[in-house]
């Protein structure tokens, strides 16, 4: 038979097998905006602020406006978050990430490609064509199980990348409490030191026509000079905080200048968050959980999988056809089997299985960690609204109650000008408390929202520490004037 066959009816067959599998893979369409829907639609329905994929110059454009317009005005809190969202660079990498995840899933959707073999011997005046079309059936096994795997990771990813979301949210709320929180402290120190610097002033005049003595003179330039390193370190808190909310903005360049915080944090509400069953609440919907049971479940997948194909590592059916000028042609079925001799996959289905029991634990960790989160979560925040609430009702009214009657005191020439100077330092110490009340309040509640969706990494607790310490320092000098007084 002629090399060249003029009745290759046999290849034709075959070329149009291909291509029904060809249109079968077609189906198979990749689209990354679909893999990136559930987390866009977790971020609106959670945050209530939009998650854009910036992939073209254009959608850059339209964050880069929105950016714009958001720093026109003091920058709220919720507007602290989309801000976070739009300029964050490491969450559009995590949007590519799941973009490949997607790229994976659609992979294994795929048919395996046949494999076609053409060969031609000559042996003296013969010469014989083979032909031969394979396909790996080892693959087409398992074609199930992967795809099954495939989509659960891809789950898995979106669950990480919605972590993701809610971690850099999380940390743009809490950082934008702490900036607001220090400016107002700042404002406040700055009052004090005014107050400081009149007292110190007229206890001079007093002191020069004799009407103090010298030890009073010098407690009043000591609380004159505290006042002023609390303004200090109120000034280089501000400006830390500031620069923490920045950078988790993701702002740079003349943005920085355009940004402006108000005046001061929200009142704290008349009543606290209602606590009934927030432990069932977050093992239902937290992001860490649901992130660990797909990958319990994909290992799951995979161990099934495993236990399939644990005992082949080669399964092939080939097709052959070989002619010859000289013989007839040659037409059969080729199996390919690796004989399960000395590895029969035990290994392999052992080590999948403790993967997956390990995942199971993991994961069983995960939801007790995280009952605990929401707990401790609870009460700090419902003991930070009961000292918020306390300071705000108690004892900034009884301050200024009693400044009231001391400067009736005062009018009725009962008490002296110092006893009135060490009160109105006893009031800015009530009020400076209580800014650091309502500060820790929204912290607390902030915490407990996102402990309700996912874990919390503690990056804000130094701060917290720190404008404590200063506010301890305030204190101090105006205990020492006060103390001064009698």
């Amino acid at each position: 038979m002629s090399s060249h066959d003029r009745r290759p009816s046999w290849l034709v067959a075959r070329l149009a097998a291909l291509s029904v599998i060809a249109v079968l893979s077609g189906c198979a369409s990749m689209s990354t905006e679909r893999a990136i829907a559930p987390v866009q639609q977790q971020s609106q329905r959670w945050l209530n602020a939009d998650l854009p994929f910036q992939q073209n110059d254009a959608e850059r454009q339209a964050a880069r406006q929105r950016t714009e317009a958001l720093l026109s005005q003091p920058l709220q809190e919720a507007s602290a978050v989309q801000l976070a969202l739009l300029n964050h660079r490491g969450l559009q990498a995590s949007l590519h990430g799941l973009g490949l995840a997607e790229s994976e899933r659609v992979q294994t959707l795929l048919w395996p490609n046949p494999v076609l073999s053409v060969g031609r011997l000559v042996r003296g005046e013969e010469r014989e064509i083979e032909r031969g079309l394979s396909l790996n059936l080892l693959a087409l096994l398992g074609r199930g199980a992967r795809q099954d795997a495939s989509a659960r990771h891809l789950a898995a990813e979106q669950a990480k990348v919605a972590q993701q979301v809610l971690e850099v949210a999380g940390q743009a709320r809490r950082r934008w409490i702490d900036a607001v929180a220090a400016q107002a402290q700042l404002a406040h120190a700055r009052t004090v030191l005014d107050s400081a610097s009149a007292g110190a002033e007229l206890a001079l005049r007093m002191r020069q026509v004799g009407n103090i003595s010298a030890l009073r003179l010098a407690r009043e330039r000591t609380v004159l000079t505290e006042a002023q390193l609390a303004l200090e370190q109120a000034q280089l808190q501000a400006v830390r905080e500031r620069e923490a909310l920045i950078r988790a903005l993701g702002l740079w360049g003349d943005d920085v200048d355009r940004l402006t915080l108000p005046d001061r944090l929200p009142e704290v509400p008349a009543s606290p968050r209602a606590i009934d069953d927030l432990e069932r609440q977050a093992v239902s919907q937290r992001l860490d959980i649901q992130a660990a049971r797909q990958q319990t479940e994909a290992l799951a997948a995979q161990l099934g999988l495993t236990r399939q194909t644990g005992r082949l590592n080669a399964l092939e059916l080939g097709l052959q056809r070989n002619s010859s000028n000289e013989a007839p042609t040659q037409r059969g079925v080729e199996l390919s089997l690796e004989l399960p001799l000395f590895d029969w996959g035990q290994a392999r289905v052992a080590g999948a299985r403790q993967a997956y029991l390990q995942s199971a634990e993991q994961t069983a960790q995960i939801a007790i960690e995280a009952r605990s989160e929401v707990r401790e979560a609870s009460a700090r925040a419902q003991s930070s609204w009961r000292i918020a609430r306390r300071h705000q009702q108690e004892l900034l009214p009884l301050a200024r109650q009693i400044s009231d009657q001391t400067l009736l005191r005062y009018n009725g020439m009962l008490i002296g000008v110092m006893d009135l100077l060490a009160d109105a330092r006893a009031q800015a110490r009530a009020v400076s408390a209580a800014l650091g009340a309502q500060r820790d309040y929204w912290l607390a509640e902030a915490t407990l929202s996102q402990t309700l969706l996912g874990p919390v990494r503690e990056g804000g607790a130094s701060s917290g520490r720190e404008a404590g310490a200063m506010q301890n320092v305030t204190a101090g000098a105006s205990n020492d004037a006060a103390g001064g007084a009698h």
